[in-house]
């Protein structure tokens, strides 16, 4: 099964419905935070599907600023990641993922991507869908889970 991952749209409702409309046969959709304004349309606009989402930092609404979901029966810690200093390290992020007992740990905030197992989880950051900060393009992420296991995989917005 696959869930579509991505974060930091800051306003850009282009960015963030094209990606729905790209994927449009998953059911899945992580957002990271900085931009729940967009989501909350977006969950208007297509009410069948199931989106999971956290605040960032540029957030003022009353969304969580992290929270453990479980799909596919796995259970995978989402954050925007500005409370436990993702951009100095991912530390903090992994201490809470193995507390929580996540096999996969989501985080935005640098708008930077980022993909590695560290500690036996999965740790992504999926960049930015509107501003990324890291010379490359705007991207998302797919996460693929199975029963032979989890795959991540990190994709450029066209």
């Amino acid at each position: 099964m696959r869930a579509i991952v991505f974060s930091d749209t800051h306003g850009n409702m282009a960015a963030a419905d094209k990606i729905i409309q790209d994927n449009i046969s998953c059911d899945y959709f992580i957002f990271l935070g900085d931009g729940v304004d967009e989501i909350e349309i977006l969950r208007s606009k297509y009410p069948e599907k199931s989106f999971f989402y956290v605040a960032g930092n540029c957030d003022k609404c009353s969304a969580p600023t992290s929270l453990v979901i479980e799909l596919f029966n796995t259970k995978i810690y989402l954050t925007h990641g500005h409370l436990c200093d993702v951009s100095e390290n991912t530390k903090e992020l992994v201490k809470t993922a193995v507390k929580e007992k996540a096999a996969i740990a989501l985080f935005g905030h640098t708008h930077k991507r980022y993909c590695k197992q560290e500690n036996g989880i999965y740790i992504l950051n999926p960049g930015s869908a509107s501003i990324p900060k890291d010379g490359l393009p705007p991207s998302c992420a797919f996460i693929d889970i199975t029963p032979f296991g989890v795959s991540c995989m990190l994709i450029d917005l066209n």
